[in-house]
C-alpha cells in the first residue's frame, strides 16, 4: 500500500495518527467533473480542543530536540515529498483543478521551502548585548512561539500550507494545520503522512480540515499562541481583530488587486505575454493575479490586441483528461462571482474583447477594455481569468491608479528604461514590485508579503521566517549576586 494511499486517511483527520473526526466527514470533489474522489474528516471544536492539548504536551520535547535532529526530520520530509511527487501532483490536478505544470511547479517550490526550513535550526538564535552593570551578561535569544495555528487556502494548498508549517516545525513549534475542506488531501492529508513517515514525533503536527467553525476554534484556542493565515481580506480582518483582542501574534497574507503597468516604451510582445500569464495562470485564482492592466494610451490598443490574441489561443478543459492551459474554477459560487463582476462592468461601459462566458466551471479567458476606476473589474479582487485594461496618460496618473486600491500585494512595471520603471516603482504602495516581469512571483528565500489590505506586515520566506515563527527573550546573568540597598 502506498504511504499516501486513501486507505490510510479516508474519512479521517490527523491528530496523534489518523483518527475519526467528531465533526463527521465530507466528500472530496473534483471541480472539473463534480465526481466524489474520496472523503475527508471534518474537525469540529472538540477535535481542535484535543489537538491543542496534545500539541501543548508535545511541544516542549520537540523544542528541546537538538537542532540537527529537527533539521534531519525536515530533510527527510522533503525527500519523501519528492519521492511521492507523482501521487501528490495527481491529487493537485484532480482535487484543486490545477493543470499539470502548475502542480509540478507547486511541488518543487514546496520542496525548496522545506529545504530552506531545514536550514533554520542551525541559524544563530541570539545576540549578546553589553551591560552598564559590571559582571552582567545580557543574552537576547529566540525561543519558539509554542503552538502555531496555520489556516491555509485552496488555490495553492500544498505550498501555502507548507510555507508556514515547515519553518514553524523547524524552529521548535507544534502546529495545528487547518486546510480548506475543498483541498484537504493536497493541502493536509498528504502533508501529514509525509511528516509522520519522516519521523516527526506524535502530537507535534495535527491536520484538521474544516470550515469557518473549525478555523475560529483554532484562532480562539488559548493554547494556540500564534496564527498564520492566508486567505481573503475580509476573513483576515476578522481573524486579526480576534487575535488583537486575545493579544495573540498573527501573520496575515491577504487578497490583492495587483496592477501590471505597461509604459509606452515597453516591449509589447513581452508585456502581453506577462499580462496573459499573470491574469490567466490557474484560472486567475491567485492572490498575486494581474487583476488590473494599466496601459499608457499610446500603446493601449496594440497591447489589447496582443493580449486578446494570447487569450484566444488558450485551451480550457479538464486537466486530468488531457493537456489544458486553464482548468476549472474551484466551485460554482466563485464562478458565478467572476461572471457577475464581468457582467456588471460591461453594463457600466466596459468592452468585452474576448471570453466573458463559462460552461460549467470552465471560464473562458477574458479581456475587458475601457475599464474605469468605478467599475467592479477595477475595484474588486476578481480571482478569475479576467484581464481588465485601464488606460492612463501620465506616470503620475498610473501611480495614482495603483495606489487608489486599498490592496497592496504585488505590482509589475514594463518599460525599456529600467530607471524610468524604478522611478515609478519607488512611488507604489505594494509589498512586491517586479520590473519587466509579471505579478505572480515567489522565491522561497525572499520575504513575501503585502501592504494595506493585503496583509498586516507579516512576511514569509528566508530570514523573515525567523522573526515570524519565534519570539524573543532577554536573559541576564550576573557572575555574582547583586546586593541592593534595600
Amino acid at each position: 500500500m502506498s504511504a499516501s494511499s486513501p486507505a490510510i486517511w479516508s474519512g479521517k483527520i490527523f491528530s496523534n495518527g489518523w483518527t475519526d473526526a467528531a465533526g463527521g466527514v465530507q466528500a472530496v470533489r473534483e471541480p472539473a467533473t463534480g465526481q466524489s474522489l474520496e472523503q475527508t474528516g471534518i474537525a469540529n471544536p472538540a477535535d481542535v480542543n484535543r489537538a491543542a492539548a496534545s500539541a501543548k504536551a508535545a511541544r516542549a520535547a520537540w523544542a528541546a530536540t537538538p537542532f540537527d535532529q529537527r533539521a534531519a526530520v525536515m530533510r527527510e520530509a522533503a525527500r519523501l515529498l519528492k519521492e511521492r511527487a507523482a501521487d501528490i501532483n495527481i491529487w493537485n490536478i484532480r482535487e484543486c483543478g490545477s493543470i499539470g505544470p502548475k502542480a509540478e511547479w507547486e511541488l518543487h517550490a514546496t520542496y525548496e521551502q522545506m529545504l530552506m526550513a531545514a536550514a533554520l535550526p542551525m541559524q544563530a538564535n541570539g545576540q549578546l548585548f553589553p551591560s552598564s552593570m559590571p559582571g552582567r551578561t545580557n543574552l537576547w535569544r529566540r525561543v519558539p512561539m509554542g503552538t502555531v495555528g496555520v489556516i491555509a487556502p485552496w488555490n495553492f494548498p500544498l505550498l501555502l500550507a507548507m510555507r508556514s508549517v515547515a519553518p514553524a516545525l523547524a524552529l521548535g513549534n507544534a502546529v495545528l494545520l487547518k486546510p480548506d475542506a475543498q483541498t484537504a488531501v493536497t493541502g493536509g492529508h498528504l502533508i501529514a503522512q509525509v511528516f509522520a513517515d519522516a519521523g516527526l514525533p506524535d502530537g507535534v503536527l495535527h491536520v484538521l480540515p474544516g470550515g469557518p467553525e473549525t478555523g475560529d476554534a483554532v484562532v480562539r484556542h488559548p493554547d494556540v499562541t500564534m496564527i498564520s493565515f492566508t486567505g481573503s481580506t475580509a476573513v483576515g480582518k476578522s481573524i486579526g481583530a480576534t487575535c488583537g483582542g486575545l493579544l495573540k501574534k498573527v501573520a496575515l497574507e491577504l487578497g490583492g488587486n495587483n496592477a501590471l503597468i505597461v509604459l509606452d516604451d515597453a516591449n509589447l510582445d513581452a508585456a502581453a505575454s506577462n499580462g496573459a500569464w499573470g491574469a490567466f495562470l490557474h484560472q486567475g485564482q491567485i492572490c498575486m493575479q494581474a487583476g488590473r492592466h494599466l496601459v499608457q494610451r499610446k500603446v493601449a490598443q496594440a497591447y489589447a490586441d496582443k493580449l486578446v490574441q494570447r487569450a484566444k489561443a488558450l485551451y480550457v478543459g479538464d486537466p486530468h483528461a488531457g493537456p489544458a492551459h486553464l482548468g476549472p474554477i474551484i466551485n460554482a459560487k466563485q464562478c458565478n462571482r467572476v461572471q457577475d463582476i464581468v457582467d456588471r462592468s460591461v453594463a457600466q461601459g466596459a468592452r468585452l474583447l474576448t471570453g466573458g462566458t463559462h460552461e460549467g466551471l470552465f471560464f473562458q479567458p477574458t479581456v475587458l477594455s475601457g475599464v474605469t476606476a468605478d467599475m467592479p473589474a477595477f475595484a474588486d479582487e476578481i480571482f478569475g481569468p479576467v484581464a481588465p485594461i485601464t488606460v492612463f496618460d501620465t506616470e503620475d496618473e498610473a501611480v495614482e491608479l495603483v495606489n487608489a486600491s486599498p490592496y497592496g500585494l504585488a505590482a509589475a512595471i514594463h518599460s525599456a528604461n529600467v530607471s524610468r520603471a524604478m522611478s515609478v516603482a519607488n512611488r507604489l504602495h505594494t509589498g512586491m514590485i517586479h520590473v519587466n516581469d509579471q505579478t505572480v512571483n515567489n522565491e522561497f528565500h525572499v520575504p513575501f508579503g503585502g501592504m494595506g489590505a493585503s496583509g498586516n506586515g507579516g512576511r514569509f520566506g528566508g530570514p523573515a521566517n525567523l522573526d515570524e515563527f519565534t519570539q524573543t527573550q532577554w536573559v541576564s546573568v550576573m557572575e555574582q549576586p547583586i546586593v541592593y540597598p534595600f
